[in-house]
């Protein structure tokens, strides 16, 4: 703050330096959809490793594939993953009334509620006062625990909210009318919780499952509400129309969707491409994968099962984010295949130079490295099309550089609009770019040669500045894969000595 001098002797003024860190934003973020017996249907549910996915959602469930992607996912590498739960027609959560006062049911649809029961039991000091738990049936071991619990309304410890709020099995609300707030009497015995209904099993490529996936206010579009998410799997999702729609939903949120091959996909049915519903505009954001795979199920004895790769491959791009960045490729030999008994499909050279072309990007299977991802290449990647984003590293690149100049430069707004400003804004982002071409991200030697960033009274005119309007230009040179590796060879002739 400025210093108003009011006796003699020496004041001291910190002055800003005008210094922001910009702070690059996660790469690999996934987020899988599809149908599962147990778990939140209102939200995106942030998982961070397979047992999280088990509590919350279940675990592997047979006619599923959403349960072994994310398996998949965590096991290939990947680290954070949010999940968003289709339910069909018909769902309903079990439940149970206590009393006729308390009503308690499942906190989401679906008959895995069931293994569980519930005892109240008044308080022997206040006999307004009570307490609730949740006991598993099986076992009779206690789940929850909900103490000093009232039936008003005006109490702090009201039970319906309290145990609604802290209670990850349950929800509970009050049925006697509102002027009755006598504690629920002791239950003679434990009650169960029943009535259940999962819905009706939503099937990937099927009019119910598409309508639950794309649907207003759900689906997908929970992850609206989340901060945050930069990849998205659906699996076993391969209509095309539907994958269109995805495309677009993930372009306008600057993230990438994998898409699956159908289960039944060939080499013979592939070389014309995909289908051209998948390589409009918005398929910059998009990378489709060749074959399914074939791993051992835990619900089958370890008996190997074909999985569409998705799972697999969004692994692959977190765990290749992690160790050489998102600039690199996520193929090529460090991209191995974890888990998996064998590939779906086997190709030859000469049959992924038909497919490659294409923009189809194709597992393979290689003597000392096994299975692989081999091909990096966006639904836009087709020699024909000659589009600048043909690369799927080259892509992804950018998206986490438009992402992180989007959340970095927000404290610009409001900001006095001129060349005090403009220069902030070169330092910090140009900081930012300086740091990633340090770390190897982009080509050239040197920062000339491999990015610029301009905010100037050139980029940015009077009637910009009226206009209320700043405009930077970031600039940058991106590496591209080495795809195609020649070797020169010669035979040297005979040296005539002189």
């Amino acid at each position: 703050m400025p210093v108003t001098p009011t006796y003699p002797g020496v004041y001291i003024e910190e002055i800003p330096s005008g210094v922001r860190t910009l702070t690059g934003v996660a790469t690999s973020i996934a987020a899988f959809a599809g149908w599962a017996p147990k778990g939140p249907v209102d939200k995106a549910q942030l998982v961070l490793n397979w047992a999280d996915y088990e509590r919350i959602f279940g675990g592997l469930h047979k006619d599923s594939y959403l349960g072994y992607a994310v398996n998949q996912f965590f096991a290939n590498g990947g680290g954070q993953a949010y999940i968003i739960r289709l339910v069909g027609a018909g769902n309903a959560p079990a439940t149970v009334t206590i009393d006729s006062k308390l009503k308690v049911d499942g906190k989401n649809p679906g008959t895995w509620a069931e293994a569980y029961e519930i005892e109240t039991r008044q308080s022997t000091f206040d006999s307004t006062r009570f307490s609730v738990t949740v006991l598993d049936e099986a076992s009779g071991a206690v789940v929850e625990q909900f103490v000093n619990l009232s039936m008003s309304e005006d109490d702090a410890r009201f039970a319906p909210s309290l145990i609604s709020d802290q209670s990850d099995v349950i929800n509970a609300s009050k049925v006697s009318p509102a002027n009755n707030d006598a504690a629920p009497a002791n239950t003679v015995s434990p009650a169960d919780l029943t009535g259940g209904n999962n819905g009706t099993l939503l099937t990937p490529n099927t009019a119910p499952f598409e309508t639950a996936l794309t649907a207003a206010g759900s689906g997908i579009n929970l992850l609206d509400r989340i901060d945050l998410f930069n990849i998205l799997c659906v699996p076993g999702e391969t209509k095309a129309t539907k994958v269109k729609d995805l495309q677009k939903f993930c372009r306008d949120r600057r993230a990438f969707l994998i898409v699956d091959c159908a289960d039944n996909a060939t080499f013979a049915s592939l070389q014309s491409g995909p289908d051209s519903n998948l390589t409009g505009n918005d398929s910059v954001n998009a990378a489709f994968y060749f074959p399914w795979v074939n791993a051992p199920d835990p619900l089958m004895e370890g008996r190997p099962r074909a999985f569409p790769p998705c799972g697999i491959v969004a692994g692959i791009y977190a765990r290749t984010d992690a160790q050489r960045g998102v600039w690199k490729a996520p193929a090529g030999t460090d991209a191995s295949l974890s888990g998996i008994a064998s590939l779906g499909f086997n190709l030859t050279d000469a049959e992924q130079g038909f497919l490659n072309p294409k923009g189809i990007n194709v597992l393979r299977s290689f003597p000392v490295y096994g299975p692989v991802v081999w091909g990096a290449r966006t639904l836009a990647g087709n020699d024909e099309r000659g589009s600048e984003w043909k690369y799927l590293p080259v892509r992804r690149f950018t998206l986490f550089i438009e992402e992180s100049l989007y959340r970095g430069t927000q404290w610009v707004v409001f900001e006095p609009n001129d060349e005090p400003l403009w220069a902030q804004i070169r330092l910090n982002v140009g900081a930012f770019m300086h740091d990633l071409f340090r770390q190897g991200a982009f080509q050239g030697s040197s920062p000339r040669e491999a990015y610029f960033v301009k905010c100037d009274n050139e980029t940015t005119t009077q009637s910009d500045i009226n206009r209320g309007v700043v405009n930077i230009l970031v600039g940058f040179a991106p590496l591209k894969p080495a795809e195609f590796v020649i070797i020169q060879i010669q035979q040297m002739a005979g040296q005539i000595q002189a």
